[in-house]
């Protein structure tokens, strides 16, 4: 294990260096070695040793000067070669995740490197192979889940994308014992494609979904039963989200779906609809009822994907696509019984909601006969806690949270105690000028209809980022937190006893390669599964929480590490900068051999982060870019091989630095942001390293919109932008995500007006501008590029289109994208053509 050299603080921030030296104890050894056999030997010719040294020097000399001739430049080839976009394509520049999950308090499945799936059982050390690699390559699968009495895989195969995130799949049923195969088919259909299939809490337990109905099976050789008939093509929907509710960015991981182990691949980041998952079913803990959402977009009105490739005559789909002020999707929440008799009630919303819309946005089973949701006002500025009886459908509200601006954490899980008497959510608290911050609070009662006790467990200018658990035996909650800074993440345990005694338990582990943790506790809240995300090469380790140094590794990372010494990987530094009275938190990505005295090209990166190495995924406000989790990714490219600094800003609108920062740009997206760069740009160019006529911006979608901003309205302070899926006009986009930040148009349509692009566009033949859109994006529809372009072509701004068609909102063609987004920028910064660039004024 290579030894950690110690983060060296630079102008008010922090250098993370990804891939330490390594210090050679055998060397040290070995001179030690040398220093005593000297001290007993005979005197020695020291002028002749000394004519030998000197002749030895010259020769070095001339090998070194023969190097440095042939050498790109000095020193690269010792700090390794450059990292190119190819590289970023292969198998072993990937973040290898053992994809591990509970399956008991003391066994857990993971996923080897080589693809094999283990069981490994934590009071033996003993393992189990469950399924050989081989297997996927046998079906084609994609994807599995293992059954919860662990003699079954589903196997996904197949895959077909509706729109950017839904799919259609084929599914096999594989006997882990017998080696028998079998298809997953609704009764009298064959080769049959599902919208959704996976294991149930218990046993056997099959759901599948089939043109928008549910379906359910006892155990793998029972007959299906259809639990719903209402379901019609894009109009009804049981058990699956529509467009408005599933959510946007994809990744794929382990994770518990229904209940059980699903290897899935789900959006991350933060999410622009209401569920942000791609399910709207869940089972209870014993498995006898099963909750599910059923959406009516008949109303909604639909948009159009035309497809304009393999056909004589172009055409596509249509689908529900609500935009702000339209009319959206009605949501009723039922619970069925799954005892035979497919009884169903549904569970009524609060009163104050009866008669108006409003979103269902986290269901939760409390005990296998209590479900907690929350109900969420279309406006988004009222929450209501409820804890609803599946026998009668009542539902008993426990909180109402509200807010002048709007609401988020809007998907956060609450804790509850084994009896339901006492749960825990994170609310917002005031911390003097700083503003609220969301912190963990205990709410109880001591009985049916007594009135609820709130008692705050922590405090400051900070955040609870996730409660994890609640054990009761120890009358203790553990959590995650940014108390050590925001740009990280730590394990915490707090005791729900005054004085509230609160313990960091990772902030000594694994320094200073892990700041930032994931976490996953066992079922009895015994042992963790810590996922160290960074700021080094990811590592996945299992520990005992009444001793935290205690471990075992499943994943070390030491194959991704050792591959990333051969190349020049970008170092970073996050440097805390001020503007009027707020802390923006700035990243800079710089090249491995970086030099003060060399001026570089700078690029800007807004609202993007890597799914994964090469996959883009856009945020929102509440997102954070500026972290301690390890990034590889497209840019690193540009300051690998081409020199570029690369930057990255947190300022107003970001999250997890509390609601003030946060709730800054509420209806006035796009103004507080764009300031926020243009401070951190006048920063970095009176940098003697920073090239202020080579300055450049990137962005996607909401990125994309303020990369556009930057540059049309200010192109004297950019050289050139991207924009991939920009948003022109907010009246065109999602009702959930435009009307959380701006209200209804009805009621201000000036807010739309003057959010727009369009009167921010001022005129410029400099400036270089590149626009990329795929022509079947489902989210951010192509309409908004089309509109941009014909207003540039109006105002004689030079521009580029490149449009991916039929391609969504995650362009497939990724290395193509890819490389044309970093020849682009590499031809505005190196590109010997002069530009003309007007004289910046101090704000």
């Amino acid at each position: 294990m290579a030894a950690a050299q110690k983060p060296v603080s630079i102008e008010g921030g922090t250098t993370y260096n990804l891939l330490p030296h390594q210090h050679s104890i055998g060397k040290e050894k070995g001179a030690m070695a040398l220093k005593d056999l000297g001290d007993g030997s005979p005197e020695r010719n020291w002028k002749g040793i000394g004519i030998s040294l000197l002749v030895i020097v010259v020769v070095l000399s001339l090998i070194s000067l023969s190097i440095f001739l042939l050498s790109k430049d000095d020193g690269s080839k010792a700090l390794g070669s450059d990292l190119t976009l190819d590289d970023l394509f292969l198998t072993e520049f990937q973040v290898h995740s053992p994809e591990a999950q509970w399956i008991s308090a003391v066994e857990l499945i993971y996923k080897s490197r080589d693809g094999n799936v283990i069981k490994v059982d934590l009071r033996t050390n003993q393992t189990e192979l469950i399924m050989k690699d081989t297997m996927f390559a046998t079906f084609k699968a994609s994807w599995f889940a293992v059954s919860p009495d662990l003699n079954y895989v589903l196997l996904t195969y197949d895959i077909k994308k509706v729109y950017r995130y839904s799919f259609l799949a084929s599914y096999l049923i594989y006997n882990l014992h017998t080696r028998e195969v079998h298809e997953l088919n609704p009764p009298e259909v064959w080769n049959s494609v599902l919208q959704f299939a996976s294991w149930g809490s218990k046993g056997q337990q099959l759901i599948y979904i089939f043109e928008n109905n549910i379906y359910y099976q006892p155990d793998v050789k029972s007959s299906s039963l259809r639990l719903t008939s209402s379901g019609r093509e894009a109009l009804v929907f049981n058990g699956i989200p529509d467009w408005l509710y599933e959510g946007k960015h994809w990744a794929c991981w382990w994770n518990v779906i229904q209940g059980f182990l699903v290897f899935c691949c789900v959006h991350s980041g933060l999410i622009e609809e209401v569920l942000r998952s791609p399910v709207a079913h869940w089972w209870s803990p014993a498995g006898s009822s099963l909750a599910f959402l059923t959406l009516n977009d008949t109303l909604v009105p639909n948009m159009v994907l035309p497809c304009f490739t393999g056909a004589l005559y172009p055409r596509g789909p249509q689908y529900p696509y609500p935009k702000t002020g339209q009319v959206n999707p009605t949501v009723k929440l039922s619970v069925v019984i799954l005892d035979g008799s497919s009884h169903t009630i549904e569970l009524l919303p609060p009163k104050s909601l009866e008669k108006s819309e409003y979103y269902i946005t986290m269901v939760q089973w409390v005990c296998d006969e209590k479900v907690t949701v929350r109900w969420l006002n279309r406006a988004q500025n009222t929450s209501i806690l409820t804890l609803c009886n599946k026998h009668t459908g009542e539902c008993a509200r426990k909180h109402v949270l509200t807010s002048d601006k709007w609401i988020n954490h809007q998907n956060e899980k609450p804790v509850f105690s084994k009896d339901g008497a006492a749960f825990f959510v994170t609310l917002p608290i005031k911390h003097g000028a700083n503003g609220s911050f969301h912190h963990l609070t205990m709410m109880s009662e001591q009985g049916t209809g007594a009135e609820v006790t709130i008692q705050h467990l922590t405090s400051g200018s900070w955040e609870v980022t996730k409660i994890l658990a609640y054990d009761e035996s120890l009358s203790t909650v553990y959590f995650l937190s940014t108390e050590g800074g925001a740009s990280n993440r730590h394990l915490y345990r707090v005791s729900t006893v005054s004085p509230f005694h609160r313990e960091c338990l990772t902030c000594s582990l694994f320094k200073p390669q892990c700041s930032y943790y994931d976490v996953s506790l066992s079922p009895d809240s015994q042992k963790a599964m810590l996922l160290c995300a960074g700021p080094g090469v990811p590592r996945t380790t299992i520990h005992q929480l009444s001793d935290i140094t205690r471990y075992m590794t499943l994943d070390s990372g030491l194959e991704l590490r050792e591959t990333l010494r051969k190349r020049r990987i970008p170092r970073r530094e996050i440097r805390t900068l001020f503007h009027n009275n707020h802390e923006l938190h700035l990243e800079i990505s710089l090249p491995l051999d970086f030099n003060e005295s060399c001026q570089h090209p700078l690029l800007f990166i807004l609202h993007v982060f890597p799914a994964n190495l090469i996959s883009l995924s856009d945020s929102e406000p509440g997102s954070q870019q500026v972290n301690e989790r390890f990034r590889l990714d497209w840019d690193s490219v540009l300051v690998s091989s081409h020199d570029v600094i690369v930057a990255r800003l947190d300022g107003r609108g970001s999250g997890f630095r509390g609601q003030k920062i946060l709730q800054e740009v509420h209806t006035r997206l796009g103004v507080m942001e764009v300031q926020d760069q243009l401070a951190a740009l006048e920063y970095l160019v009176k940098k003697p390293y920073i090239d202020g006529n080579r300055v450049g911006v990137f962005g996607k979608a909401y990125g994309g919109f303020l990369s556009s901003i930057l540059l049309l309205s200010y192109g004297s302070h950019f050289r050139c932008a991207v924009a991939m899926a920009p948003i022109f006009d907010w009246r065109l986009y999602g009702s959930a995500f435009t009307e959380r930040y701006f209200g209804f148009p009805a009621n201000d349509e000036s807010k739309y007006h003057i959010a727009s692009l369009l009167p921010n566009t001022t005129s410029s033949e400099q400036v270089k501008f590149l626009i990329i859109h795929g022509t079947a994006d489902a989210s951010v529809h192509f309409q908004h590029s089309a509109e941009l372009v014909k207003q540039l072509s109006v105002l004689n701004v030079n521009h580029t289109l490149q449009i991916f068609p039929d391609e969504g909102h995650d362009i497939s063609s990724r290395h193509y994208m890819l490389r044309s987004v970093i020849t682009f920028f590499r031809e505005c910064f190196y590109d010997k053509t002069p530009v003309t660039v007007e004289t910046r004024e101090d704000d």
